[in-house]
């Protein structure tokens, strides 16, 4: 299981309907208000603008950072993709277990190397290097106090890449600004989780103001429909107030329900809207939760991982309910 949210892949399995499947492996906010989108015929025919001025400004009015410092893709992962492109490191670090498209977006001629971030985080760096971390990481939701490695790898003058796709959810700090002091930090943004539309491909590379005017984005790789729903999101200045205040009743719920269950032998701590666990007989379990139409994330195919252990995503009171009923089952 290479990815979570392939409810397709299981509904073919199943012979169901893919909307039938409660997708405990996608990581996607749970709070979705409703969005009316009226796209006019004369909108989808002409191109959009293709600097993305008026979406970049409200970005930059939500995260705190100048639109000059923000560069728009189809997705976070064709950011990482553009990104490893443009930068073509020959010696990458990479703080596993992580997001597995971070290895696929290295070439061929990239020397990678892979630091167990759980058990050897203070692990040495080459110096000119690159290094990648994800934080809030995946698939365990840990959320890092990176200062005393931010400064070992300024020290050794490295390129950072720090993801923070997941750190919207709960109240934790952000390393955007350091963009302005250390001109050799990039920062991944994913929008489709916490403004909970992973149909709507929209990332972003936020940098200095220098390393965003080099790169080069595919021009019109947003699509109108994008661009509208994601700004009438981060418009709705109640979301994200909403979103945290359920997000933390529903996580209660769910912890409650994997601690309590006989199954889960451990329930990691969370920083985010997902939980990492370790079960026993996980293939009879992730069989018996399948046959009731629920996935959740093998974790197998991370570094350090086995199937032993599964990743739970936050989801609606329903979803949880049936959950519980299995688990109890």
């Amino acid at each position: 299981m290479k990815h979570g949210a392939n409810i397709y892949k299981y509904a073919k399995k199943l012979k169901c309907k893919s909307s039938q499947i409660i997708d405990f492996s996608s990581n996607i906010n749970l709070h979705q208000p409703k969005i009316e989108i009226k796209l006019k015929n004369k909108t989808i025919v002409k191109y959009a603008q293709s600097s993305y001025k008026n979406l970049k400004k409200i970005i930059s009015k939500n995260y705190q950072i100048k639109t000059k410092q923000i560069s728009l893709y189809n997705g976070a992962t064709s950011a990482i993709h553009e990104l490893f492109k443009f930068l073509e490191p020959k010696k990458v670090y990479l703080y596993s277990p992580l997001y597995s498209e971070y290895e696929k977006a290295q070439n061929k001629d990239t020397k990678l190397v892979k630091i167990d971030r759980i058990k050897k985080p203070y692990t040495d760096v080459e110096y000119n290097s690159t290094v990648v971390f994800v934080n809030p990481s995946t698939p365990d939701a840990k959320f890092y106090n990176l200062d005393k490695l931010f400064k070992l790898w300024i020290k050794q003058n490295c390129t950072i890449v720090l993801d923070e796709s997941f750190l919207e959810f709960e109240d934790l700090e952000s390393f955007r600004d350091n963009i302005n002091t250390y001109n050799k930090l990039y920062i991944i943004q994913s929008f489709s989780k916490f403004n909970s539309c992973a149909g709507v491909r929209i990332g972003a590379i936020f940098s200095n103001k220098k390393n965003i005017k080099k790169l080069t984005p595919p021009i019109w790789n947003l699509s109108s429909f994008d661009v509208k729903f994601l700004t009438l999101r981060l418009k709705d200045k109640t979301f994200s107030k909403k979103t945290k205040s359920l997000h933390k009743k529903r996580k209660k719920e769910l912890y409650d329900i994997l601690n309590n269950s006989r199954y889960i032998t451990k329930v990691y701590k969370s920083d985010s809207n997902f939980f990492l666990t370790k079960v026993k007989n996980s293939k009879k379990l992730f069989s018996k939760l399948l046959k009731k139409k629920i996935l959740v994330r093998k974790c197998g195919s991370f570094d350090y991982l086995s199937d032993d252990y599964f990743r739970f995503s936050v989801k609606d009171s329903t979803s949880l309910k049936a959950l519980k009923k299995i688990l109890n089952d």
